[in-house]
């Protein structure tokens, strides 16, 4: 089976992606759990230098694994961002891990019962399979398996067929640290080779669409494994009378079409006190149309293309949609064909809840925009649909910010700026509604979630006999 793989700027096939069957899938999980025990046997200092070693080894790879993620997203920058950020993935786990597992592994809890002490010990799940998407590929691959190496587990990734070119060159590097690519792997192939994945593994972490999604979380249930769901999200910001309108506008439109939108924490619905919507509508449609495409030069500009052209199709039906209930388009509005697709930053007003581009995930620079009278009808709003990722309020002090957060249904909320989520990974957070499922992939739970925990129950006094439970009349 082999893959045809399109160019995002120039939409042409220049790449052929090889696809793993099931049986290859199962001998690649097999390789990797004849591996496993003797990884989580290192002890954690050590598995943790090695995860040192492969930062050192993303340095050395890095020109090659950043031209790879160009070509698959179409943008260079953030490319180089990618390759830092798993650097400092693991400068990341390398400071928290030992205090987090020492933290429940030195514990000891009294119980209900008199000289009986709980402990817990940490055991890895042997093998973690991972399916990451398109839109960040190399961090989004690794954003899961920096910390399940670092548990002890082997992982197994399954990265999306739309942007693979990556894998290459990253395999390059993690080929530098002998030990890690025992326990480290990259599968290639489709959504077959994903679902074959899922039945190889003792645990799934999938990010990606709520419909994917579901079917990974029905294998699991099937295999009876645990999963964690990163899904889709449909932000919402609120912008209250008290901000400063031209400073929203700018952290509303950077919150929006950072990366062309394509960040499940974009911001895809704004709503804005009435009192202030007409400069801050001004000074978004102004710096808007200010924002420039990465083409024909990927080297400049701010926007790159849709990395996956039917994504394209689908924004821009969102848009058409929008215009033909009666909404109105003041900067943007059509995707440009430039051999690859690209959608300048577009701004929509007059929308209403039932209009697509209000209701379903976008994934793209689109920016509606919803004026509201009253604080308590804007939390109606923004708490509106089936998505509930995350979220931002913006006004002229932290306090009311935070008062106005507090009651939004989303896992994580920005205050005073916008999809931060993207930058924080030390707040733990769960997903509302669609927008996920299963532990959260920041904060502690971010590696502890990679372990079962046994009970060692101790008795440091007497063990009570049958007696104590004879019939006494």
């Amino acid at each position: 089976m082999t893959i045809d793989v399109k160019n995002p700027r120039t939409g042409l096939v220049d790449h052929r992606l090889p696809g793993l069957d099931s049986a290859g899938v199962m001998a690649v999980a097999a390789r990797l759990r004849v591996a496993q025990p003797g990884w989580a046997a290192r002890p954690l200092a050590t598995r943790l230098a090695a995860l040192g070693r492969l930062a050192d080894a993303l340095d050395s790879h890095a020109d090659a694994i950043v031209a790879a993620l160009e070509a698959d997203t179409g943008r260079r920058h953030i490319s180089r961002v990618e390759v830092m950020g798993v650097k400092g993935m693991i400068a990341r786990w390398q400071r928290d891990a030992g205090p987090l597992i020492a933290g429940v592994e030195e514990t000891l809890t009294p119980t209900a019962l008199p000289g009986v002490m709980a402990a817990t010990r940490l055991h890895p799940y042997p093998l973690v399979g991972i399916i990451s998407p398109w839109n960040f590929p190399l961090t989004l691959a690794m954003i899961d398996a920096v910390p399940a190496l670092a548990a002890g587990c082997a992982v197994m990734i399954k990265p999306s067929e739309i942007a693979p070119r990556f894998i290459a060159p990253l395999r390059a590097a993690i080929a530098d640290v002998p030990e890690l690519a025992d326990v480290l792997a990259l599968i290639e192939g489709d959504g077959g080779t994903g679902a074959a994945l899922v039945g190889a593994v003792d645990y799934v972490a999938f990010t990606g669409s709520v419909a994917t999604g579901r079917r990974v979380a029905a294998a699991a249930a099937a295999a009876f494994i645990p999963a964690s769901l990163e899904l889709g999200g449909k932000d919402p910001m609120i912008v209250l009378a008290s901000a400063d309108p031209d400073w929203a506008a700018g952290v509303a439109l950077r919150a929006s079409v950072l990366a062309t939108g394509q960040a499940c924490q974009s911001i895809e619905r704004v709503y804005v006190d009435r009192a202030i919507a007409g400069p801050f509508l001004e000074a978004l449609v102004a710096a808007a149309e200010a924002v420039t495409l990465n083409w024909p030069d990927v080297g400049t500009g701010d926007l790159g293309p849709f990395i996956d052209g039917r994504q394209a199709t689908v924004v821009q039906a969102q848009i058409d949609d929008a215009v033909a209930q009666g909404a109105r388009v003041l900067a943007g509005g059509r995707v440009e064909d430039h051999g690859g697709l690209w959608l300048r930053p577009t701004v929509l007003v007059d929308v209403t809840p039932e209009m697509k581009v209000m209701a379903d995930e976008t994934f793209g620079p689109v920016i509606p925009v919803t004026l509201f009278d009253s604080v308590d009808e804007a939390v109606a709003l923004a708490n509106g649909g089936d998505f509930g990722l995350s979220a931002a309020v913006l006004a002229g002090s932290i306090a009311e910010a935070e008062a106005v957060g507090v009651r939004l249904r989303a896992g994580a909320v920005s205050l005073n700026d916008g999809s931060l989520t993207s930058m924080i990974g030390e707040a733990e957070k769960s997903s509302f509604g669609l927008s996920g499922l299963g532990p959260s992939r920041m904060g502690a739970s971010g590696l502890l979630r990679f372990f079962r925990r046994q009970a060692l129950l101790r008795q440091s006094g007497t063990a009570m006999p049958l007696g104590a439970w004879a019939e006494r009349g």
